[in-house]
């Protein structure tokens, strides 16, 4: 496979050098830098772009996760991958829904931490199996989809308009954006990609 350009966000050193030393020798990897604040992050990403971020999710009095969101509305092509202690459900599925293609704890190994760079970088999402786990308990003690509502979400997945849905299930229009609305709230997703991405990873899609 191709180099993967890396870059790490966190405001601890030892963190930063951790990582680095783990990924500095593998071929696959080019490390282009670091930065410790939100503000250094993006005064770097105005000249450089790398293909992965490593985002820790709390940056001292800063959030990782509204920077999450403020990168890949700004750089779209960068994938970001979440990097931190918390194995908690709401921080996990709240970085996911700003835009994050993925979770790792910091006490993943080496090979755990190279394997989730290089399923971004492909444009897939990746969770540690800690924080797979975490998200499918908590969804699935909450989430029951009819078989109607099912139908609709894989519809809805594979791209299709209400029009066209609508369509394909001989149901109006008025019915689908019903069930549409439906879905975003037992999800508790802010719009159709948090959906889509939180169906797949409770394999429901």
């Amino acid at each position: 496979m191709n180099t993967v350009s890396v870059f790490i966000v966190d405001d601890h050193y030892l963190v930063i050098e951790g990582v680095r030393s783990l990924l500095l020798n593998e071929n696959r990897i080019e490390w282009i830098g670091h930065a410790t604040s939100s503000e250094s992050c993006i005064a770097f990403l105005q000249h450089h772009q790398p293909d992965v971020i490593l985002m820790d999710i709390n940056l001292g009095k800063e959030s990782g996760i509204d920077l999450c969101k403020t990168i890949k509305e700004k750089y779209p092509a960068i994938h970001i991958l979440g990097l931190s202690t918390f194995n908690q459900q709401s921080f996990i599925q709240k970085i996911i829904e700003n835009g994050a293609s993925g979770y790792v704890l910091k006490n993943a190994t080496k090979n755990e931490l190279l394997e989730a760079i290089c399923t971004v970088s492909m444009g897939r999402t990746y969770l540690s199996s800690d924080a797979f786990q975490m998200l499918r308990e908590q969804e699935n003690k909450t989430i029951v989809l009819t078989r109607r509502e099912k139908e609709v979400l894989e519809l809805i997945a594979d791209g299709l308009t209400n029009n066209e849905i609508a369509v394909k299930l001989f149901v109006s229009v008025t019915t689908v954006d019903s069930h549409r609305k439906n879905l975003l709230a037992k999800f508790q997703a802010r719009n159709i990609a948090s959906l889509v991405k939180m169906a797949a990873q409770m394999g429901l899609i």
